[in-house]
């Protein structure tokens, strides 16, 4: 009996040092000061959980799987201690007749309280009946349900631009949230899949703040697509200089050059890929040298397509030894880059720092 409960004693701080590391990190991601990460564990942990209502429409469920892996907190944690995930098909115990109840159950009780989180792009041509659920298109069920949420999280690049469903000749007719709701403050967390990382701050910030975080003109919190992905790559010193992979697989490849030639859309995407990585992995597609493809930008698969061929209308640094002009201008940007990911790495630092100030204040 002791050797269980010690064992569940160290599961329990170990979850609490990954639900304060989560905390942390999403404070440094909006940009928040060390100060901040007390209070967006105190809304994150508060005994009044926001009911969440998570509906899924033309979608993989990519959003969802990103989310069951993310590790800072687990999807438990979020669940059981931040949220209460009141509705969502794919990791609801009911089904059929009883989950249909629960949601009507749900944004009933809950009337302009709950947050609504939409995973999926709508079709609306013919009458929308390309997606049904429960007899009723994806449509009706967004009509019935948005104007009852305090607020709506369109999570993926379907639910907020239409996504793969919306590419040309898009013969469903799928359209994004924001393009059918009036009313409802909505935020777009675009991605294909989009990073745990953004979701989690959005939620920390609304709980917070009780607001939704400042957004872009396309709806996207800015601590995340405030910056375009060029500008903090670790690659893009390479760019700056003239040397690019020419062809993958060659010397500049295996060198780690700039992948613009290759077709990275890293120019024209708003995102933090390269400063805050996905579910505890050190990298992401261009470190270990696959280029952008934009997925966090609005018609994706019609704007970045062919997605090995280079953007236009981007001016390329000369090749050579080294690019003088500019270097000024070109460190300055480094080092914004260098800060920016010493800002997400030192996260876990000071999330130890807090943790051990929580334990210090317990035992006084």
């Amino acid at each position: 009996m002791s050797r269980q409960f010690h064992n569940k004693e160290a599961a329990t701080d170990v979850s609490r040092r990954g639900f304060i590391k989560g905390c942390t990190i999403a404070a440094a991601a909006m940009g928040l000061s060390e100060s901040m990460v007390p209070k967006l564990v105190e809304a994150a942990t508060s005994p009044t959980r926001p009911p969440v209502v998570w509906l899924h429409f033309q979608e993989c469920t990519g959003c969802t799987e990103t989310l069951l892996r993310a590790s800072h907190p687990d999807v438990g944690s979020l669940i059981l201690d931040t949220i209460s995930l009141d509705y969502h098909e794919t990791v609801m115990a009911a089904a059929g007749h009883q989950a249909e109840k629960s949601l009507h159950d749900t944004i009933e009780k809950y009337e302009g309280k709950f947050l609504l989180v939409v995973e999926g792009g709508i079709p609306t041509k013919d009458g929308g009946i390309y997606c049904q659920i429960a007899g009723k298109t994806a449509m009706a069920i967004l009509a019935e349900v948005a104007p009852k949420a305090a607020a709506i999280i369109a999570i993926g690049t379907c639910a907020t631009f239409g996504g793969i469903q919306a590419a040309q000749p898009n013969p469903t007719g799928a359209v994004g949230v924001k393009d059918l709701v009036q009313g409802t403050p909505i935020v777009n967390i675009s991605g294909c899949p989009p990073n745990p990382v953004n979701f989690l701050g959005t939620v920390l910030h609304y709980l917070t703040f009780k607001r939704l975080p400042a957004l872009d003109k396309l709806g996207r919190p800015r601590f995340a697509y405030g910056r375009k992905i060029h500008d903090h790559c670790e690659r893009r010193a390479h760019f700056d200089e003239g040397r690019f992979a020419e062809v993958f697989g060659d010397e500049g490849h295996k060198q780690g050059y700039c992948l613009y030639k290759v077709g990275c859309k890293g120019p024209e995407t708003y995102a933090n890929c390269p400063s805050a990585r996905f579910n505890d992995v050190g990298v992401w597609p261009v470190s270990v040298g696959h280029g952008c493809v934009g997925c966090t930008e609005p018609n994706f698969w019609d704007s970045m397509t062919p997605f090995y061929e280079r953007l236009p209308g981007v001016n390329i640094p000369g090749s050579g030894e080294g690019i003088v002009t500019g270097a000024g201008s070109a460190g300055k940007k480094i080092l914004g880059v260098t800060a920016a990911a010493v800002g997400i790495h030192a996260a876990v630092g000071i999330g130890k720092k807090v943790l051990k100030g929580n334990k210090s204040e317990d035992q006084e």
